[in-house]
């Protein structure tokens, strides 16, 4: 039927057919789908993941869908259970990662390196302390995070890494411990200053004082010592610096973090908040 097309409308088609396929959810996970034990048979299973995220993420980007479809909300979330357990579980990582390419080999490892950094920095709350809602369309935030980089010269891989870290991108709702407030968490004195006169629940105006913040505190010249200056703990600018590596040498690597779920520690333990049941 598509012999006679333009090559346009063919690749409009196509697009269209992927996209059917994408949000039929396709073969990917169900959300408790079990994850193998065995180093071989793990290692096997995130390279095939990998491919249909991937895979996936392309589909969704091509059709410009205001939310991920439920093949890639399936993989990603089956993707973050794996790095999650991979992080509990030093010897199990070190064989899996053993059996990789390099290609998949290195961006697990430097996750899981950052989240074990990251987990020093999180205590157990209850349940009742927390509360989420759903993120700005990925395509809003990749707009926020390039104005701030474009005025305040603060790299948008950069904010995006902030803003996953702080709220997994507004979807962790309440305030912190410290009361921070907002998508990128600020406090109100230091809002006051640098947040230009808008709200700090907005996810653009949070995105847009946090550029303003940081560059105020010496990004781009040296990040780390502006970091510092957003949260002071060196566990916390390392972790940031690592998630914005990832996604700044990945094109998916933003999108696939923007499609993953909350997880949160309780004295009960580690507890998913959202997505698909």
């Amino acid at each position: 039927m598509t012999a006679d097309l333009p090559p346009l409308a063919f690749l409009v088609v196509f697009a269209a057919l992927l996209a059917t396929v994408a949000l039929a959810g396709g073969g990917a996970p169900p959300s408790g789908a079990p994850i193998p034990r065995d180093p071989a048979a793990l290692a096997a299973r995130i390279q095939t993941t990998t491919q249909d995220l991937d895979a996936g993420i392309d589909a969704w980007r091509a059709i410009g869908a205001a939310r991920p479809p439920m093949d890639v909300t399936l993989n990603a979330l089956y993707q973050q259970r794996i790095v999650i357990l991979l992080t509990a579980k030093p010897t199990l990582s070190r064989r899996v990662l053993a059996r990789l390419p390099a290609a998949d080999r290195r961006p697990l490892r430097n996750e899981l390196t950052v989240r074990r950094e990251l987990g020093r920095l999180s205590t157990p709350n209850p349940l009742s302390a927390f509360r989420t809602g759903p993120a700005a369309p990925a395509a809003e935030l990749l707009g926020y995070y390039r104005a701030g980089q474009q005025r305040f010269g603060v790299a948008w891989y950069v904010l995006a890494a902030v803003n996953f870290i702080e709220t997994a991108f507004n979807k962790v709702r309440n305030p912190s411990t410290a009361g921070a407030l907002g998508p990128m968490q600020f406090l109100r004195s230091t809002w006051r200053r640098y947040g230009l006169g808008g709200n700090v629940h907005d996810p653009h105006d949070a995105i847009l004082g946090a550029a303003n913040y940081l560059h105020a505190s010496g990004a781009p010249r040296n990040y780390r010592r502006a970091l510092y200056h957003y949260n002071p703990s060196r566990v916390y600018v390392d972790t940031v610096l690592g998630y914005a590596s990832m996604i700044r040498s990945d094109p998916n690597a933003f999108y696939a973090l923007y499609s993953r779920q909350v997880f949160v520690r309780t004295p009960r333990g580690l507890v998913r908040l959202t997505g698909p049941r």
